[in-house]
């Protein structure tokens, strides 16, 4: 009997647990039906206005800037050398480095002792060789005079001669005396000749000394130029720089002992491609003397200049590329040769071109432009320069339109926009505020209060914020669309 009974209870509760896996089984099976039986619910979808400021189009002309980097120098140096070798014994105080000098200024002296005796010897030389030109010169008088009285004797033995003949042919004379007369003249032709020989040589002894003279005023003239190599000069107005020089060293020939600048004639010498240098050229092609402005930033503060292009290099360079460039600076206050600077070339003006932010063109030379309702459209422009921050373009389709200032990934064309001009375009946006009715506002606060997900700190400014009586549009809009509808 207790069998029977337990196992009636058995059969029982197995009958009941079936029973109620069943009706579980068709309670899930109802639900999944009528949940696939419900329309879908989307979420209320607005188009997005993106607000953008825009700037107009308005073409006309403009001037381009052509911005380089170069380095100050100076159109006059000169490197002070010792001419001769010895020691320094004549310092000036301003042979310093930095030191100003005034043009002809002496600034150090080798020691002259060798060069003034080498002088005195050369004057020496020079005495001896006038007094051999004056000997030479009386030693001609004097042959000359005697080449004159042999050719006298020899004209009155020649005379005798000739009465002796006269004699013969009247038979008055004798053979005798005509032999005697005849070797008496070929005695006096000979001395004729002795004497025209010695005049030769006086003549010849004059040339030897004017050759003499000469030399001798070249060693002169060659001992003055060494006496005069040992003072070191400034050869024009400048500024001293790599002084290397003390009281009492010794120096050797060509040795280097300071550089000197002229501080006031300063130019820069600065490199650009080769299509920035054709933009330089005029009609026939030479170099354009444009005017030029030099900057150094000196901590925040620049120092300027004004000058003009003078010319241009002669060759590339190895290893170079581009155009290298010298512009003369007419004021250079300031200046050092070897700043490292930044020019700034006015170029030729262009027509018809209009000045955009660098923002608003993208890498294909296109802008946005606001189109018919405020809808933007992709115009492409014709890019002529880039000027920092801006840009020149060029384009007849833009005439008096409106483009975007600042493109992002989010813009594109036919998107909607609310363009911001002048001083809207720099104040910042208010946001849109919004007066809810009871209805939504509680509908709103039992969505945010039943998310279990949001932080709690975040969960308390939300609903501090629905409690207002005005709530931003953003902040609606967005909760609205995770509630789907």
């Amino acid at each position: 009997m207790r069998f029977l009974r337990k196992t009636l209870t058995g059969l029982f509760l197995m009958a009941l647990t079936l029973g109620v896996m069943a009706y579980a089984g068709l309670t899930i099976r109802d639900a999944v039906q009528a949940r696939m039986a419900q329309e879908p619910r989307l979420p209320r979808v607005s188009e997005r206005v993106f607000a953008v400021n825009v700037v107009a189009v308005d073409p006309g002309m403009e001037i381009p800037l052509l911005t380089a980097f170069g380095e100050v120098q100076s159109r006059r140096s000169l490197e002070l050398r010792a001419a001769s070798a010895g020691a320094l014994v004549d310092l000036d105080p301003a042979f310093v480095e930095g030191g100003r000098v005034a043009a002809g200024q002496l600034l150090a002296r080798i020691d002259p002792a060798d060069a003034e005796a080498a002088l005195a010897r050369a004057e020496s030389d020079l005495l001896d060789a006038q007094a051999e030109v004056r000997e030479a010169d009386r030693a001609l008088f004097l042959a000359q005079d005697e080449q004159t009285a042999a050719q006298d004797q020899a004209g009155l033995r020649e005379k005798a001669l000739q009465r002796q003949q006269d004699l013969a042919a009247r038979n008055v004379g004798t053979a005798a005396a005509v032999e005697t007369a005849e070797l008496a003249l070929s005695t006096a032709r000979q001395a004729v000749l002795n004497r025209r020989q010695a005049v030769a040589s006086a003549e010849a002894r004059i040339d030897q000394a004017a050759t003499r003279l000469k030399r001798s005023q070249i060693s002169l003239d060659e001992a003055r130029r060494n006496l005069a190599d040992t003072e070191i000069r400034a050869e024009f107005a400048g500024t001293l720089s790599d002084v290397a020089v003390v009281a009492g060293r010794l120096v050797s020939a060509n040795e280097r002992l300071a550089q000197l600048v002229d501080p006031e004639a300063l130019e820069v010498a600065f490199r650009v491609s080769t299509l920035e240098y054709a933009r330089q050229l005029d009609a026939q092609g030479q170099l354009r003397p444009a005017p030029v402005t030099v900057a150094l930033d000196v901590f925040g503060t620049d120092i300027t200049a004004q000058g003009v292009i003078s010319r241009d290099g002669a060759a590339v360079g190895e290893g170079q590329t581009g155009r290298l460039i010298f512009a003369t600076l007419t004021s250079a206050r300031g200046f050092k040769p070897g700043d490292f600077v930044t020019v700034s070339i006015e170029e030729a003006p262009l027509n018809f071109v209009a000045r955009l932010p660098a923002t608003a063109l993208n890498a294909a030379n296109q802008v946005l432009a606001i189109g018919a309702e405020n809808r933007l459209e992709e115009v492409t422009v014709t890019l002529l320069r880039r000027q920092g921050d801006e840009v020149l373009v060029r384009s007849p389709a833009l005439s008096g339109r409106e483009v975007v200032a600042e493109r992002t990934p989010l813009l594109g064309a036919g998107i909607r926009v609310n363009p911001l001009r002048g001083a809207a375009a720099r104040a910042p946006v208010a946001p849109e505020m919004l007066e809810l009715s009871a209805a939504r506002r509680a509908r709103l606060v039992a969505f945010v209060e039943a998310n279990q997900r949001m932080p709690a700190d975040r969960k308390r400014r939300l609903l501090e914020t629905l409690q207002k009586d005005k709530v931003p549009a953003a902040t609606v809009q967005r909760i609205e669309s995770r509630m789907g509808g």
